[in-house]
């Protein structure tokens, strides 16, 4: 792919190749949030390690494979973040910085609109990809990883517990399927490739791993070794092909 090429090429000549930009576009889980506490006030608080992200990890992994090649990283996670969000702060926060590489990863806080959401997201995920590739950058969407499938007895508090509740539901219910399915087809729609990270934890879940206990607050922010996951998926589609 473009991107493996442009960082061989300042692997190969640090002096005069340019230095490569990638840039991640999404929400909590490309933030680096793991553990949820409530405060001294009683709000719910994240615990936030950047260095502990997929886009970190993919950057050591990079650096591992292209030594002498300077890659600069642009993490654009939001926590909170839904892709409506993210269209509106596309230029802002990313297309400022030509990035040669553009990852986007959105639906966990969509789908909370559910299926009313759906014609909304599509579109904020086409725009991405669209004004993405017209400022040069190739994009990529990284499908996310699942919610809880249940509550945690690990969760202490009341209000962590409804959250859990709400999220187990939606599980259920096929709703973040349906957005992830909707936004790969708007992908390959808009023939941005996919690198699909969300069926490699639902076959994990159909073969019997509770996938509940790999995410770090048990809710939706998988733990910081999972995190791994997506940064070796993008490696694998980026390098590997």
């Amino acid at each position: 792919m473009k991107f493996a090429r442009l960082l061989a090429a300042k692997n190969d000549d640090i002096l005069n190749a340019p230095p490569v930009t990638a840039a991640f576009l999404g929400d909590s889980v490309t933030h680096g949030c793991f553990e949820c506490y409530r405060d001294e006030d009683g709000n719910i608080q994240t615990i936030f390690e950047r260095e502990q992200s997929y886009a970190a990890k993919f950057a050591h992994i990079a650096g591992m494979l292209y030594p002498r090649a300077q890659l600069n990283i642009v993490n654009a996670g939001v926590s909170g973040g839904t892709a409506m969000q993210a269209a509106a702060r596309l230029e802002r926060d990313v297309l400022q910085f030509r990035p040669d590489l553009l990852v986007v990863n959105f639906a966990l806080n969509d789908c909370g609109a559910g299926d009313r959401g759906l014609e909304e997201y599509i579109a904020s995920m086409k725009k991405i990809f669209r004004q993405g590739k017209e400022a040069g950058a190739e994009v990529v969407y990284l499908t996310p990883n699942p919610m809880c499938g249940y509550v945690s007895a690990h969760l202490n508090s009341d209000f962590l517990r409804e959250i859990a509740k709400d999220l187990a539901s939606r599980t259920a219910d096929g709703v973040l399927d349906r957005y992830v399915a909707a936004a790969t087809a708007a992908a390959k729609e808009e023939r941005v490739p996919v690198c699909d990270c969300y069926s490699v934890w639902k076959n994990m879940r159909k073969n019997g791993v509770d996938i509940t206990v790999l995410l770090a607050n048990y809710l939706n922010h998988p733990t910081r070794d999972m995190q791994w996951l997506a940064a070796l998926k993008l490696a694998e589609m980026l390098f590997g092909e």
